[in-house]
């Protein structure tokens, strides 16, 4: 599978270096440039690349991890994604640097905010409530599996990143809708930060 990156940091690198492990190319972009990530391109290896945010945007499937205020410039300019899908990595910390304060997005849920700004994509909402630490580490523990919830409209979407995450080691765990699924997982929710092993 061909996978971008919108965004390269902590996220974006712990999930490109899952993906090119298990055979994936992966074409990671920033707001700099790509000379800018030359380094990290070297470290992961001969299956990752950098690219203009149009060209990780054109990928089968596409990454979304940029910090929060930075949403709708990062994906102003992108091409019409025609289906599809987007990983929403996303938090809706007003500050990131920080994670001090959460943005006030009314009644609608962060996973629903971006959509909006991703017409013609399916939006699965997932490596957001783990922390970094937690995506970049061996999922496969003695206890038990790392558990990484997912949330989607559209099931065939949920599928393909559950069949992914689990490929990685994850224990992939579906919550429903953006809009159920995507309120308990986002920032403040219940399940925002837990980390949970799955038995096998």
């Amino acid at each position: 599978m061909n996978i971008g990156t919108l965004g390269a940091g902590t996220v974006a690198q712990a999930i490109a270096r899952h993906a090119v492990a298990h055979g994936h190319h992966v074409l990671l972009s920033n707001s700099r440039g790509p000379d800018s990530l030359a380094a990290v391109v070297r470290d992961l290896g001969p299956l990752a690349s950098a690219g203009t945010p149009e060209e990780a945007a054109s990928a089968e499937l596409v990454v979304l991890a940029v910090g929060w205020p930075q949403i709708p410039q990062a994906v102003a300019a992108l091409p019409a994604f025609d289906g599809r899908i987007v990983i929403d990595a996303t938090n809706q910390f007003a500050d990131p640097p920080s994670h001090a304060k959460a943005v006030d997005l009314g009644d609608l849920t962060g996973s629903e905010f971006v959509a909006a700004h991703l017409p013609g994509a399916r939006v699965v909402k997932a490596f957001n409530s783990l922390y970094g630490k937690y995506i970049a580490a061996d999922p496969r523990h003695p206890a038990g599996r790392q558990v990484l919830f997912l949330a989607g409209d559209d099931p065939d979407a949920v599928s393909t990143v559950s069949d992914l995450a689990s490929e990685f080691g994850f224990a992939p765990v579906g919550l429903g809708s953006l809009r159920e699924g995507g309120r308990l997982m986002q920032l403040g929710g219940p399940l925002s930060g837990l980390h949970v092993l799955k038995q096998d």
